[in-house]
């Protein structure tokens, strides 16, 4: 099956989104124990941004969820987001990027990321990506199934005991699943992401005064 995925794609429409968040770059290289990992945590007040020339995931499995935190001012914020699970995934021209405002200066400082763009990709086990909006000139999927149970998949990743337990997704709501994915060109703002090892290949990470094209990824 083959689709094409355009900009404003939202979960309860089958949003497909793949890449990582600036948060698992602490975890670069680490194996963490299969299923301690959940988007359960708090998140940020945060969103990113990332591009990846191609994502290629096998074992893919989709659903809905919120996550929830405080936003800059400390309130309390809920994200519903589309949670995008691997078994495994290897990911070209890896770029992340997320603005930070400094009041007192009354400036922005544009935190950006980039790897897997000299040869060797991006690879990352057990991958879980919780994503807002999503652009893709193209979306491959390999024995995909529409509408089962999220409890139910088989084919990847099911959603975490935590994340069931705290009410930010139902074993019971609406999940995609497939053999294999493929994305090109692909675009998207992002909440958090988790992963048992992620290894990125030619890793730069650099902070630049403002924001916007040309200094964020997009």
């Amino acid at each position: 099956m083959e689709s094409q995925v355009r900009g404003g794609t939202r979960w309860k429409r089958f949003a497909v989104v793949m890449v990582p968040s600036v948060a698992a770059t602490a975890a670069i290289g680490v194996a963490l124990a299969q299923g301690a990992l959940a988007a359960s945590f708090s998140v940020s007040g945060q969103d990113f941004k990332v591009t990846a020339g191609q994502l290629v995931g096998t074992g893919f499995t989709q659903y809905g969820a919120l996550d929830t935190g405080k936003g800059l001012d400390g309130k309390d914020q809920a994200h519903p987001v589309a949670v995008s699970a691997f078994n495994h995934a290897t990911i070209t021209k890896m770029c992340q990027s997320v603005v930070t405002p400094i009041p007192f200066l009354n400036k922005n400082v544009t935190f950006k990321l980039t790897a897997g763009d000299k040869g060797k990709d991006v690879e990352a086990e057990q991958l879980f990506i919780d994503v807002a909006d999503l652009d893709s000139t193209q979306a491959e999927f390999s024995n995909i199934d529409i509408g089962v149970a999220a409890g139910s998949v088989t084919k990847g990743p099911k959603p975490k005991a935590d994340e069931i337990q705290q009410q930010k997704t139902s074993p019971y709501g609406f999940a995609q699943q497939a053999d294999k994915a493929v994305l090109t060109d692909v675009k998207q703002t992002a909440w958090a992401t988790t992963a048992g090892t992620f290894k990125l290949a030619n890793l730069h990470m650099g902070l630049q005064w403002g924001s916007g094209a040309g200094i964020e990824c997009y």
